[in-house]
């Protein structure tokens, strides 16, 4: 099968989305089909695609205005023409928003079979950034999604959403985890001392540093006796949050297995983002055998095994937060059951087992698209 996946972010972006598509192209080598990414030119002075499994086609693109770690395709004809040298049997769009747009217009006047993955909670963001326009956010999810032969959504709680908000077509498909770069046995004592000197309870965070993401309801974390919050990731909001967790150790974007490392070494995840489609950051630390304290909503909902793996807390309550962390840290024996169950729960949910999934998803496209065709 030759697909061509049109994503809005890709390595060396650290994001989810970036993720998700290379992780994406891989299985799809390993398959044996043929895949190329299209995808916005990172900054200049990025590392070059050396990683990338499969033929990149980059597109012109500019930083976001005010998040310039983001970046916006520009309009450009390579992406009409990487479709048509590539003689793509399905296009695969990757959370589409802008680049992903003009893929589903190339897709649809060139008639080939589109598939769209919603991994991005755009209404969530313009409540977040603009304190309106979610009505608006949806219109624009509904219109793009629409038009693809089938969209996947990340989370029941997204499948949902999409659903309740006229989406046709939804299926389910959840994203996979490293099992083997991200596990237990990478704890490492040596970096627990380094960050908590005193022999504090780690608590971490990691994921970007934005105010979607609401970091600062661990400040009241911080203020726990024999507590250190270590936070890593980058982003627009690092300033303001080295202000608002006092103490808090910010060790600045981390990735491979330095990332697997941290995750391994932490005795406690907590995650504070109320807009998360999936969450894959609570499933690293699951897969590392640390019990996670998690916002009720969203994809947390499907990852975290409330008082088995971890504790669900109503979203952007930062008491709850808190007293969440603070129950935890005084029973060691409940963090190592939720630890074990942890990763226990996500051991069969490998990138290679969501990537069969998918393969199934495009099939069915291809299959719906001859039959329609046929009749």
């Amino acid at each position: 099968m030759r697909v061509v996946i049109v994503t809005e972010s890709f390595p060396p972006d650290v994001n989810g989305v970036a993720h998700c598509a290379l992780q994406t192209a891989r299985h799809l080598v390993d398959r044996g089909h043929s895949p190329i990414v299209v995808a916005p030119a990172p900054a200049p002075g990025s590392a070059p695609d050396t990683d990338a499994p499969c033929p990149v086609v980059r597109v012109p693109s500019l930083p976001l205005p005010g998040y310039p770690q983001v970046r916006v395709a520009l309009p450009s004809r390579r992406l009409a023409a990487a479709l048509l040298d590539h003689r793509a049997d399905l296009v695969h769009l990757a959370s589409p928003f802008i680049l992903g747009v003009r893929g589903m217009a190339a897709a649809a006047r060139l008639g080939i079979p589109a598939l769209a993955v919603y991994q991005t909670d755009l209404a969530g963001y313009a409540r977040t950034y603009m304190g309106a326009g979610e009505a608006a956010a949806w219109r624009r999810i509904r219109s793009v999604h629409a038009a693809a032969d089938r969209t996947l959504a990340p989370s029941s709680a997204a499948l949902t959403d999409l659903e309740a908000h006229g989406v046709p077509r939804v299926r389910l498909w959840p994203r996979g985890v490293d099992t083997v770069r991200f596990k237990p046995e990478h704890r490492d004592e040596a970096l627990r001392r380094e960050l908590a000197p005193n022999g504090e309870l780690i608590v971490g965070y990691v994921g970007r540093l934005a105010p979607e993401k609401h970091v600062e309801l661990l400040a009241g974390v911080c203020g726990l006796q024999g507590v250190k919050v270590v936070v890593v990731g980058d982003g627009p909001s690092h300033a303001h949050l080295a202000e608002a967790l006092p103490g808090a150790v910010f060790l600045g974007r981390r990735t491979g297995h330095d990332l697997a490392r941290i995750f391994a070494s932490l005795d406690l995840f907590a995650h504070t983002g109320p807009f998360e489609t999936f969450c894959q950051t609570v499933q690293e630390a699951m897969a590392s055998g640390v019990p996670v304290v998690a916002p009720a909503a969203g994809g947390p909902l499907d990852l975290v095994a409330h008082e088995r793996t971890g504790l669900l807390v109503p979203p952007c309550d930062a008491a709850a937060v808190t007293e969440a962390v603070r129950t935890l840290a005084a029973d060691p024996d409940r963090r190592a059951a939720y630890g074990l169950a942890a990763r226990t729960m996500v051991e069969g949910r490998t990138w290679a087992a969501v990537g069969d999934q998918l393969i199934g998803h495009y099939y069915d496209v291809l299959a719906a698209r001859r039959t329609v065709v046929a009749a």
